[in-house]
């Protein structure tokens, strides 16, 4: 993706299921599960650079001695960071207390870190300012052990209003009006209700307050607690949590938008974002390694038992497609595949934006990210020669020399590294003459490749705002003097916000919207626009399930080309003298590509919960009043 966008955030939990000494003794270290959460998070930098958060539990420790470590980070590595924080104080207390090194009994009571729970966090700020205090995880304290909870996850929620007046109604206090803080409050609120419950009946039982406090940790219904406190939720999730006496549970959402992996054997319970992060850090296969199913949790009691629960009734599945197109790793088989597969299935456009000359073609890609589609193209590029070759040889049979057959041959498709990312540039002045000519020199482009007669095709994941496109790359790659400059995305357009945990708040960013627009003008029926605003209005006091998403009316009047034409035209200023042209995926190609995760509202308007509706509809109300407050 060309364009700067933040996005998802990362999770990990282990569950050591062994004392610790079992992992020295195995592995070398009582550290085994520190050295893990760090492999693991390093492995998710992908999803989150804002900043970093780690925090662990210590089983069965007696009273006064502390359980609960947690330290996080907003510096410019912030997983490095922390754990060179933790490190530190790891080696401090080794070195002034010598009897601790060969000692996992000493070093679980006095080192801080250590412990059988640990949760991990990488995080990319979609709301609130981008301070330590908006880092995950969260820890709400108290002197009951079961009543400690930390709480760190993946998602967005489209009803914080809603979740925080539910808490006032409660006679709660919050202290700020952030998701995080709303949905930890409220599994704080059911948890303190639990406990107090399973206290009353217990001291009913005749036990003593001290009697109290295991069978209290073996009562405890997690999946209970979660049922009543999610109940309202409407977003995109995967939450973590940690109870402070031992229990542990990673939550999916219903419609299974956020994703989330996990792993079991009788050594650890791992809880992870992404699967190739589970499969390297603990050298497992691919099929070991399960999704959690839309609705369910995973939870793991003190004792070590691990169950998979149904919280809440699943939804349709609309799983991020965005995930598989460029959040994720690729190294995930299942993606890896999809990706090419997307770069295949856009051939048959391209092909026909060059004429079929693959001759005086040069193929690219841009960013990184899109290296794995146009793996794909190339595929089918490679098999439209073939074919091409077949049918010249069996057309000449046996009147072809053996220079024509090597000449017929030899053809293959024309591959180069056009563009090349500066990443020591930075834009740092904010003049806007001045920032738009560092903006344009932020990609650096190969000479000497392109001929005046070359087409240039170069594919991205996707196009948002098309920022970068417009004052950086194409005018880049006009350098080169290309007769055409294809751009291909491997994405459809991107035509309405996100609202579950990208970065994409508002409508008028995106270059989809604004060719709609331009268009309603060229055809004079930009009163469609005021139109759609009337209906938004009328809408705002409704119950989000009678919410319906009138910005599609913005679209309806024109066809996916003609829109994308309109793209080509913002996107190409006067001074460049290649022809562009912008190719889009087709929604129905992305579902070939990616049968399992069909998630596509930001392409389709398609949202797969009630509150997405009210929220593109606010994200309009706010467009069309000049307000450049968040829809959410």
């Amino acid at each position: 993706m060309s364009d700067a966008l933040k996005h998802e955030c990362g999770i990990a939990l282990i569950r050591l299921l062994k004392p610790l000494e079992y992992y020295k003794e195995k592995y070398g270290s009582a550290f085994y599960g520190v050295n893990k959460m760090y492999l693991m998070m390093e492995k998710q930098h992908n999803r989150g650079q804002d900043g970093a958060g780690f925090a662990s539990i210590k089983l069965d420790t007696n009273p006064g001695e502390r359980y609960i470590s947690r330290v996080r980070s907003v510096e410019q590595q912030p997983i490095q960071d922390i754990f060179s924080q933790i490190n530190h104080r790891i080696n401090l207390e080794m070195n002034q207390n010598p009897e601790y090194k060969n000692d996992v009994t000493l070093q679980k009571k006095n080192i801080p870190y250590i412990g059988e729970l640990l949760l991990g966090h990488v995080r990319y700020g979609t709301f609130g300012k981008n301070s330590v205090e908006s880092v995950h995880p969260f820890l709400r304290q108290n002197n009951w052990m079961h009543r400690n909870l930390i709480v760190a996850g993946n998602f967005n929620m489209t009803n914080v209003n809603e979740l925080f007046n539910n808490l006032v109604d409660l006679g709660q206090h919050p202290k700020e009006k952030a998701d995080t803080i709303t949905v930890m409050e409220k599994i704080g609120h059911f948890l303190d209700d639990a406990v107090g419950k399973i206290y009353k009946d217990l001291k009913k039982e005749g036990y003593s307050k001290s009697e109290c406090s295991p069978l209290i940790a073996e009562r405890l219904k997690v999946g209970k607690i979660l049922r009543r406190a999610a109940k309202n939720w409407d977003g995109g999730y995967a939450m973590a949590g940690l109870l402070g006496h031992g229990d542990s549970f990673v939550l999916r959402d219903p419609a299974g938008i956020r994703p989330a992996y996990y792993y079991k054997d009788d050594e650890v319970v791992v809880v992870a974002s992404e699967r190739p992060v589970i499969q390297t850090v603990f050298d497992v296969p691919f099929d070991e390694v399960i999704e959690l199913n839309p609705g369910h949790a995973i939870i793991t009691k003190k004792n070590g038992t691990t169950q998979i629960k149904q919280i809440l009734e699943p939804l349709e599945r609309k799983a991020c497609s965005f995930e598989r197109i460029y959040f994720s790793r690729g190294s995930d088989a299942e993606i890896y595949e999809e990706r090419k597969e997307l770069g295949r299935l856009l051939m048959p456009k391209v092909l026909d934006a060059i004429a079929f000359d693959t001759k005086n073609t040069v193929f690219s890609y841009i960013p990184n990210t899109a290296e794995t589609s146009f793996f794909g193209m190339i595929d089918t590029v490679e098999e439209h020669l073939n074919q091409k070759k077949t049918q010249a040889i069996l057309k000449g049979q046996r009147a072809l020399s053996a220079q024509k057959v090597e000449e017929i041959l030899s053809e293959r498709p024309r591959i180069e590294k056009i563009a090349i990312k500066d990443v020591k540039l930075r834009t740092f002045i904010t003049e806007d003459s001045s920032r738009d000519d560092l903006v344009a020199h932020v990609y650096d482009v190969t000479y000497g490749v392109i001929k005046p007669t070359d087409n240039l095709v170069i594919i991205d994941d996707s196009i948002v705002r098309g920022t970068t496109l417009k004052k950086s790359i194409i005018k880049m790659m006009d350098r080169l003097n290309p007769k055409k400059i294809i751009v291909v995305s491997s994405a459809p357009q991107i035509r309405y916000p996100d609202c579950y945990g990208i970065d994409m708040a508002n409508l008028e960013s995106l270059v989809a919207f604004r060719a709609a627009l331009e268009l309603l003008k060229d055809n004079n029926q930009y009163h469609i626009v005021e139109e759609v605003y009337k209906k938004c209005i009328k809408q705002v006091n409704l119950k989000d399930k009678n919410v319906l998403n009138y910005v599609k009316e913005i679209y309806n009047n024109f066809t996916d080309e003609q829109i994308s034409a309109k793209i080509s035209e913002l996107l190409s200023d006067k001074d460049v003298n290649a022809e562009v042209k912008i190719i889009f995926q087709p929604v129905e190609n992305l579902h070939k590509a990616c049968p399992k995760n069909l998630g596509d509202w930001y392409f389709t308007g398609n949202y797969p919960t009630d509150g997405g509706n009210r929220v593109v509809n606010r994200a309009f109300i706010n467009f069309f009043e000049g307000n450049k407050e968040r829809a959410y």
